[in-house]
């Protein structure tokens, strides 16, 4: 058992938002048992974490990323999305396994120093003769402690067939779909507080056949796992689905079977009323990213339609060689800035952000058991400190002040009750050895 003691502010998350003063947490078995003020009812003395002057919030959920990027950074600094992905895809189509471990290593420790307890990766790019990849951040995500839902990408439309990457990057269809059911088969864990969960992603419909797409969502419906590819991100993709389909972006992937409750879409930037409409008529998610979509000029997604349309949204830090950071409670803020900056001042709060990065992400990846810290929910708590010089200032709302302020580093971290960071610092893994030139 683990109390969390006195803290300054327990954010519950819960549906009538509650928020606790000077609250705990008992923690047991990797569940929440008890949340409340004064002394919880224990069967035996539990080991005690000192919360005064910490907010604690439901440990936050990345829902798209590319670790494999992450080596990347501050790359093809003035292009677009298409001019970036042709200067990088030569880059990327040399990773192996090594590359794979460091790059996993230091995008998943950022997530974590951030208050991230679960994150997805959607990896696609697996070079021709390259083994390991999937496995080895699967392998990273287990040392370090973190959520994992991983994407088995793909890709076969190669620049020979008209698609955007290189052919050397591609997949044929066959092997696509068997090297996917191995993953599921290997790794899915459909469980109750599960920590390793696969999707399907193929990547999208500029890199990715009409059959793959079909065939895809078959193959993860008859494995009754989660569906995820990138959509809408740019006015360049918007063109090209209508010169080539005949179809806006969302259009397309309804034909494709590619909506549902089981779906979440990373970006939806160029989506209309329509297209709205039909997401929540479907019940499909949306991954938001909105440092991504600023740093390549892709526009602004609708969250705030989104959201007001009746679909579910969650936040992302997207890849980190089109965002150069991998900041979660950096997100929710950006993602409260930019939506103020389009639709005014009272179009999203520090809460409702904060909301997005917590339940919204929960939703997208298709969890009822994370998300918020209520009693019988999975012991993912992150504890952010507020009394540094940050935060002076804004003792009047020190939970608002976590998205309006400088977003810090978490100072604790539990995953499945299991402590990831201690005192500001990674407990299995050394940030020091992630460190290099």
């Amino acid at each position: 058992m683990i109390l969390i003691e006195g803290c300054r502010v327990v954010v519950t998350m819960d549906d009538a938002g509650t928020e606790l003063e000077n609250a705990s947490v008992l923690i047991d078995g990797g569940v929440i048992a008890w949340v409340g003020q004064g002394r919880p009812p224990v069967r035996e003395q539990p080991d005690v974490i000192d919360g005064r002057g910490l907010v604690a919030l439901p440990g936050l959920v990345n829902t798209h990323h590319h670790l494999y990027q992450t080596l990347t950074r501050v790359r093809a600094q003035e292009g677009g999305l298409f001019d970036w992905l042709r200067e990088l895809y030569p880059v990327w189509a040399t990773i192996d396994a090594d590359w794979e471990r460091t790059a996993a290593e230091v995008g998943l420790a950022e997530l974590a120093l951030s208050g991230c307890s679960t994150t997805t990766d959607h990896h696609y790019v697996f070079p021709s003769g390259v083994t390991g990849l999937l496995e080895t951040e699967i392998e990273v995500a287990g040392q370090l402690g973190l959520r994992f839902h991983p994407c088995r990408g793909s890709m076969d439309l190669g620049e020979s067939s008209g698609g955007l990457p290189p052919d050397r990057v591609v997949e044929e269809i066959d092997t696509i779909l068997a090297a996917t059911d191995e993953a599921i088969q290997r790794f899915h864990d459909p469980a109750a507080g599960s920590m390793l969960r696969i999707a399907v992603g193929p990547c999208s419909p500029f890199s990715v056949s009409q059959r793959l797409m079909r065939e895809s969502a078959a193959l993860a419906r008859r494995r009754n796992v989660r569906l995820h590819t990138h959509i809408a991100e740019t006015l360049d993709e918007a063109s090209y689905c209508k010169s080539t389909f005949n179809r806006r972006p969302l259009e397309l992937l309804d034909d494709l079977g590619f909506l549902g409750p089981d779906v979440w879409l990373a970006h939806c930037v160029y989506v209309d009323d329509a297209d709205m409409k039909r997401m929540a008529a479907t019940r499909t998610a949306a991954a938001w990213c909105p440092t991504s979509n600023m740093r390549l000029g892709s526009g602004f997604a609708p969250a705030r339609e989104m959201l007001d349309a009746g679909v579910q949204v969650g936040l992302a830090v997207d890849g980190s060689a089109s965002n150069d950071s991998g900041n979660l409670l950096a997100e929710a803020r950006q993602a409260m800035l930019t939506t103020r900056a389009r639709k005014g001042a009272a179009s999203m709060t520090a809460r409702q952000a904060l909301r997005l990065a917590t339940r919204g992400g929960a939703a997208c990846l298709g969890r009822d058991d994370v998300g918020s810290l209520e009693v019988g929910k999975r012991a993912d708590i992150a504890l952010f400190a507020t009394d540094g010089l940050a935060y002076r200032g804004a003792e009047a709302d020190l939970v608002a002040a976590l998205v309006f302020c400088n977003p810090g580093p978490v100072q604790h971290l539990f995953v499945e009750g299991k402590p990831v960071v201690h005192d500001g610092h990674l407990v299995n893994l050394s940030e020091a050895t992630m460190i290099w030139a």
